[in-house]
């Protein structure tokens, strides 16, 4: 019972510390770009779309296609960049154990 008590205590923990990583990694960013930077994107840790930003020159060439591919391939970038911060930080406190649901 002692044990068990104790590995409750212990998850307490680990929970009450995934939720403060959690709200951290909401103020976190990172930031991708497509086009040799000429769009760029920023997504914060939380996987929340927070920013784009698109040179002028790209839509001044009025190719609607190509920037709509270099939003996206921008975006898809810093999602998968946000998820890696996200894993490499929650990973810290669960010390390496992969959780299912947690990622």
């Amino acid at each position: 019972m002692r044990n068990m008590n104790e590995m409750i205590r212990q998850a307490q923990i680990m929970q009450r510390k995934m939720s403060e990583k959690q709200e951290q990694l909401k103020s976190m960013t990172v930031e991708a770009a497509s086009g040799g930077g000429m769009v760029k994107v920023t997504v914060t840790g939380g996987q929340e779309l927070v920013g784009v930003s698109i040179e002028p020159s790209v839509v001044e060439a009025g190719d609607v296609e190509m920037l709509q591919d270099l939003v996206l391939t921008a975006a898809n970038e810093a999602l998968k960049k946000s998820k890696e911060l996200m894993e490499k930080e929650l990973s810290a406190v669960t010390g390496g154990l992969n959780i299912p649901g947690m990622f």
